[in-house]
């Protein structure tokens, strides 16, 4: 099965189903939102042996690793330093038969338009008439949190809530020896590998948080806390309102020939680190029913019974620790976290 279809949006979750709609055979367009990619934006993706594994399927495999970074050892301290727990990174290693890998965000962006050369991407473009897209068989919205194309086919059945907690993100030019997140009072500071030579970091106060608190909010917690927010311009931090979709839809797919992938069908909080790795295992899902099934309908119906529970439970399990994460009540946290073997 082939024809042409149009994807809403130019991230992760557009772009590889850019990818895999192209290697089914399928004409495809582009759409996104902004001007340019803006230099694709800083921070860094984990990608987890399943979505390593979609990757495979897509034929980026190869190049992914030669970019990415493995996450072996990391642990989650207390802002004096002393270690709780650490992450389970070796089961999840065992049970994937690959570690968990880091890539920089732009690294991931250049490998998925690599793919795609030749590709019509149309940039400065919004989405807000359905009519706009009716000359496409397939209509795959990849635009977001906001997405456009979510409130034209789908209307008002989920709305975009905050969390309450201001997020900060940012690449200092430096290495540190110890990796994994930071717990406070109602706040968290995270460091990951992402490259030789840079760490990539993020940080989340109790909104409304201007960038200016950051440095002094975590003045007093270990090292390399305030090390990595001093390497790193802060002209370069981006920031943004955590937020997620709730109620969970009830489906991605419509009408037989529309159908949501990433942040557009389940936008959730960062926590678990499973937003890309949630995006590329739709867009993969989604290009091999179409590949496989002998009309779209049936295609897009096996695609949505194939991503919809497991990313909505993986949505509701990251907004969960979200909660326990920035509880006011620390020491009840933390003494949950020192049960568990270290």
């Amino acid at each position: 099965m082939g024809g042409k279809a149009v994807i809403v949006g130019a991230g992760v979750g557009g772009l590889a189903t850019a990818v895999g709609l192209r290697r089914a055979g399928w004409e495809i367009t582009v759409i996104e939102r902004r001007a340019e990619l803006d230099g694709f934006g800083g921070a860094a993706f984990g990608i987890n042996p399943p979505a390593q594994k979609a990757l495979d399927r897509l034929g980026l495999g190869e190049a992914f690793l030669r970019k990415a970074v493995p996450y072996r050892q990391a642990a989650i301290r207390e802002p004096g330093g002393r270690t709780l727990t650490r992450l389970p990174l070796d089961r999840v290693e065992r049970r994937g038969g690959r570690p968990e890998r880091l890539i920089a965000r732009p690294h991931l962006l250049r490998i998925l338009l690599d793919a795609l050369d030749g590709i019509e991407i149309r940039y400065g473009e919004r989405v807000g008439d359905p009519a706009e897209l009716s000359g496409y068989d397939l209509v795959v919205g990849a635009d977001g949190i906001g997405s456009g194309v979510r409130a034209a086919y789908f209307g008002g059945r989920t709305a975009q809530r905050e969390v309450g907690t201001m997020a900060w993100i940012g690449v200092a030019d430096t290495d540190v020896d110890v990796h994994g997140e930071t717990w406070g009072d109602g706040a968290f500071f995270g460091y990951t590998p992402v490259e030789p030579g840079r760490t990539n970091w993020y940080a989340v106060l109790p909104s409304p948080a201007e960038a200016a608190s950051v440095r002094p909010y975590f003045a007093s917690w270990h090292d390399p806390i305030p090390r990595l927010l001093a390497a790193t311009d802060p002209a370069t931090w981006i920031g943004y309102r955590m937020r997620y979709l709730h109620p969970a839809l009830p489906t991605y797919v419509h009408g037989g020939r529309v159908a949501l992938v990433g942040d557009a069908a389940h936008a959730m909080t960062p926590n678990l680190g499973q937003g890309a790795c949630s995006a590329i295992l739709d867009s993969e899902a989604l290009s091999r029913a179409v590949a496989t099934h002998a009309d779209l309908p049936a295609a897009l119906r096996a695609y949505d019974a194939e991503r919809r529970r497991p990313s909505q439970r993986v949505a509701l399990a990251s907004r969960s620790l979200h909660r326990f994460i920035t509880t006011r009540h620390p020491r009840l946290r933390d003494g949950v976290l020192r049960m568990l073997p270290v």
